[in-house]
């Protein structure tokens, strides 16, 4: 499956209707018909060879009318059932395919393309309070407003829906109310509680207009009763940001800071924090050579922080950013380390998924071995607290979007960062990657496996990070000359 897509149910009360007038007189249009249009037609041909015997002679009008009529409904009703039977909504990277009934409203073009989608609103009635009976209406740049039922739509479907027009509708004007819907969606999911719309809508304003939104700490600030110096900011994003600081006034560490405002739902913050605190609980016990070890985890001041090792070194996207693409054998060398470092992850108990591997975050020591550094563990707590996918979404595998990531996420992302060093582009979201569609001189066996660890289903990719570093070293062996399908070495 090379392709992401997804298919959303919408069948309004019309179609309903008229698909069960359709199947209650199935018999006449489909059966009878059909019968009679084929007795008149004979009758009159036995009229034509025989008018001596023939009992009655009609208008040749009258009877081409009557054999149009005989002929056409049964016709109509077949298109008539198509129509109303077909209620499926197509989602992919290119666009959305809508149901044919919709069609009049499209101006007769159902497929649209994701440029041509300008805004997506939730409208309700005013004496309503659930927005989950209210219509999503789309916005395109010619004809009129689509909308879409959200009662007909299973939650499931509707919270996909909502990430591929954050994915793909780059130029779309998503209103407040519907990212409000959409954060409630998924903290739903999560088990996280359920709001009224009105809810929503207020805390979605007060998370855009409020006074308090996420400020960085400034250099020379104190963390941790005065153990923890920031020396200067290293990332900022969102509601999140990355220091180096300065432990007891002699060793550099990295600092993880993750804020979730104060308006935010209650229950969803308890969540988050008690999944942050159990996740940082597991990174404290790591212990290998290549990966950044956590040193600790606190909360100050309605922040949660993790305090990891410092390591000295060029991240992977800045050595591709200066000295362009990389070698096979470099890249394989890499691919392997990676490999077994997510084997030793994914070897806890229970298993400890990195949910952010990219270029960013493996860093080239000085003696050419590869570190793994920083953990998604406050991207989840985010994530987690308001509803909102924090991550670099062109390495994120389809589960993991829709907010259940499995080590077969980390074999995606892990996928998507060799195409990145192999070819020196981003990878596409949510596609299968294909290194030598960018650069023709790359082996089809690397190819193979690169495409096979970004395969859209997680069944379709390597059984395990240790089943991918024997693929890896098949590689290193065969020079190319094998062929890597789906999990085996041919």
């Amino acid at each position: 499956m090379a392709e992401f897509e997804l298919v959303v149910r919408h069948k309004t009360l019309p179609a309903k209707i008229g698909l069960s007038v359709l199947i209650v007189t199935m018999p006449v249009w489909s059966i009878a018909l059909p019968f009679l249009l084929g007795s008149f037609i004979g009758t009159i041909m036995y009229s034509i060879f025989h008018p001596a015997e023939a009992p009655i002679v009609l208008n040749p009008l009258i009877e081409i009318a009557v054999i149009a009529f005989l002929a056409v409904v049964p016709a109509v009703a077949i298109l008539l059932s198509a129509i109303c039977e077909d209620d499926r909504i197509l989602i992919g990277k290119d666009g959305i395919s809508f149901p044919l009934a919709m069609l009049p409203r499209l101006g007769l073009k159902r497929d649209r393309q994701w440029s041509d989608l300008k805004a997506a609103h939730i409208s309700t009635k005013a004496n309503q309070a659930n927005v989950a009976r209210g219509k999503l209406q789309l916005y395109f740049r010619e004809g009129p407003s689509v909308p879409l039922n959200l009662a007909l739509i299973e939650r499931s479907a509707l919270e996909q829906f909502f990430l591929a027009l954050e994915l793909w509708g780059k130029n779309c004007e998503r209103a407040p109310e519907l990212l409000a819907y959409q954060s409630n969606l998924q903290n739903e999911s999560r088990g996280l509680g359920l709001t009224t719309y009105t809810q929503i809508w207020e805390e979605e304003l007060g998370r855009r207009f409020s006074a308090t939104s996420f400020v960085p700490l400034e250099p020379n600030q104190y963390l941790a009763d005065k153990t923890l110096r920031i020396i200067r900011q290293l990332a900022f994003g969102g509601l999140s940001a990355i220091y180096l600081a300065q432990k007891n006034e002699k060793d550099l560490v990295i600092v993880k800071e993750a804020v979730v405002p104060a308006n935010a739902d209650p229950a969803s913050m308890a969540k988050a924090a008690e999944m942050f605190a159990r996740e940082a609980k597991f990174l404290l016990r790591l212990e290998h050579p290549q990966i950044a070890r956590v040193l600790e985890h606190f909360q100050e001041d309605n922040r949660s922080y993790l305090v990891l090792e410092y390591i000295p070194g060029q991240d992977l996207r800045q050595l591709v950013k200066q000295h362009g693409k990389q070698s096979r054998a470099v890249v394989l060398e890499w691919f392997k380390q990676l490999s077994l470092i997510l084997d030793y992850l994914h070897s806890q108990t229970p298993p400890i998924i990195h949910r952010d591997l990219t270029p960013d975050n493996i860093v080239l020591k000085d003696n050419d071995k590869i570190t793994l550094i920083d953990f998604g563990a406050a991207n989840e707590f985010v994530g987690a607290a308001t509803g909102t996918m924090v991550g670099k979404q062109s390495y994120i595998a389809p589960e993991q979007l829709r907010g259940r990531a499995t080590p077969a996420s980390d074999i995606y992302a892990l996928g998507c960062t060799i195409y990145f060093l192999l070819t020196g582009v981003e990878p596409e979201a949510l596609s299968e990657s294909h290194p030598r569609e960018i650069c023709p001189q790359i082996d089809l066996a690397l190819d193979h496996l690169v495409a096979h660890c970004t395969a859209m289903e997680e069944s379709e990719r390597p059984a395990s990070s240790l089943a991918l570093c024997r693929l890896v070293e098949a590689l290193q062996i065969s020079g190319g000359e094998s062929i890597v399908a789906r999990g085996q070495v041919l």
